[in-house]
């Protein structure tokens, strides 16, 4: 079986405390997370600065902060499959820690480093920029980027001088510690509503807004 990292370590050392949380001891992935962060944060920027040769620093900025956000480095974790492979403490493995957003992104970054510690910058750029190429090519174009559905559905609207959005809260089920939220985003001329669901009432709200936008351009 292929390894999703696509990089053999001559010293699989690093590879192993880049996959070890501080609760299992040291060493940790701890000093490995903060240089990984910082190559993972001048590999994607310079990504974008070759990618978009007339995108002003805002606009970069924003592109950059969407790729290298938790959310988005957490998704990237796991189709590498860096979940399994943790090791982490027992209290954190009985709380689901391989599946945590926050610990996958560290782990992350800090696999990043220790390709880098391993094999240089140049291998490190080789094998880590190919992990962000679907995001890139996903985000909209530079003099959009970082604003939200919410916002991109009411600037469509108001430049069509129709009506703003109506948004309303349909059920809120689950734990406090783990709700979910079910909204319905609605706006008038022309008349499309949609349902968005999420573990927050506004994650949920953009959710519905990005599908009355698509259904709006569709038939725009």
């Amino acid at each position: 079986m292929t390894d999703p990292l696509t990089h053999r370590f001559a010293n699989p050392a690093l590879l192993q405390q880049a996959l070890t949380h501080r609760s299992a001891g040291a060493p940790h992935n701890e000093r490995l997370e903060f240089l990984g962060d910082a190559l993972v944060n001048l590999m994607v920027a310079e990504a974008l600065y070759q990618r978009w040769p007339q995108a002003d620093e805002g606009a970069l900025t924003r592109a950059r902060a969407e790729l290298v956000r938790e959310s988005a480095l957490a998704p990237i974790a796991r189709a590498l499959e860096l979940g399994g492979r943790l090791t982490l403490g027992p209290g954190e493995m009985k709380s689901g820690g391989h599946r945590r957003d926050s610990i996958l992104a560290d782990a992350l970054e800090a696999v990043v480093a220790a390709i880098y510690l391993d094999a240089g910058f140049q291998t490190c750029r080789e094998r880590v920029l190919p992990w962000f190429q679907a995001a890139m090519e996903a985000l909209p174009p530079p003099h959009k980027v970082g604003k939200d559905a919410k916002t991109r559905l009411q600037e469509w609207l108001q430049g069509r001088q129709k009506p703003l959005p109506l948004y309303a809260l349909l059920s809120e089920s689950g734990e406090d510690h783990a709700k979910t939220f079910r909204v319905s985003c609605s706006v008038g001329q022309p008349a499309v509503s949609a349902e968005g669901e999420a573990g927050s009432r506004r994650a949920a709200e953009q959710l519905a807004a990005e599908e009355v936008l698509r259904l709006l351009k569709a038939d725009d």
